[in-house]
């Protein structure tokens, strides 16, 4: 059982229908009757409903202030196993709130599970078995890559791969900005950064070298791109990045206080 259709939750039920499920072992949950509507278009076969229906495994996908609210109803559903995906809901939160009966992990995925392509992180509170712990990655897994790390830890990783898409998009904007500029059309600019973009993550995920060697193939001494990352580290580029990343973190602590 999904509860939270939105777009990771979306993208979860689509990630384990390709994966794994049947439609007609799946359940939806969700709240808003326009948003059933347009889930029931998008996974025939599934049960789309409005209320919690008793099930072993849930799946939380709603916004962070309504995760306790939900969890506080898991006791009456026969739910043995949940995995959280709100950000910055805490492992001790979610027991307090789902009861000593349920066991809880937490995780930390980013947008790009969407496209099936996420990076997530998971840290599993204290009952839980290495069975759920499985459990939990093969879900995961459905919409990309994850790794195990100590509850400490999903603050960064929240700052980091959590919050990450949008620094690469907005590092989109700047160079189709910066290609406009520099006399190209947008449509034209706009077309080139995308498939810079894709290219360039695709070289990086499918090559063994490190990305310091990816880049230093690209930079010939003396040449355009050694001017371009001169003026990049001049301007302190990792630092701002690593100021993002620091930025990104502490806010991820503020709220899940």
């Amino acid at each position: 059982m999904i509860i939270g259709g939105g777009n990771m939750g979306a993208a979860l039920a689509r990630g384990l229908l390709s994966k794994k499920l049947k439609p007609a072992e799946l359940v939806i949950v969700e709240a808003s009757a326009e948003r059933r509507k347009v889930l029931q278009k998008d996974f025939p076969g599934v049960q789309i409903v409005e209320q919690m229906q008793n099930c072993e495994s849930a799946i939380i996908a709603v916004k962070p202030n309504d995760v306790v609210a939900v969890c506080s109803l898991l006791n009456n559903s026969g739910v043995k196993q949940v995995l959280s995906i709100a950000a910055g809901v805490t492992i001790a939160s979610l027991e307090s709130a789902c009861g000593n009966s349920i066991s809880v992990i937490r995780a930390m995925p980013n947008t790009p599970a969407i496209v099936g392509q996420g990076a997530s992180a998971i840290s599993a509170g204290q009952s839980c078995s290495v069975e759920q712990i499985n459990w939990a990655k093969e879900i995961l897994q459905s919409v990309g890559i994850v790794v195990v790390v100590e509850e400490s830890l999903l603050d960064t990783v929240t700052g980091l791969s959590g919050s990450g898409p949008a620094y690469v998009f907005l590092l989109a904007e700047a160079l189709i900005s910066a290609g406009v500029q520099q006399g190209l059309s947008s449509e034209i600019s706009n077309t080139l950064v995308r498939q810079l973009l894709v290219g360039s993550s695709a070289l990086l995920a499918q090559s063994s070298e490190s990305p310091s060697k990816l880049r230093q193939n690209v930079t010939s001494p003396n040449g355009t791109t050694a001017a371009g990352i001169a003026e990049l580290q001049s301007k302190q580029f990792a630092e701002i990045i690593a100021s993002a990343v620091r930025a990104a973190t502490a806010r991820s602590v503020e709220l899940g206080e």
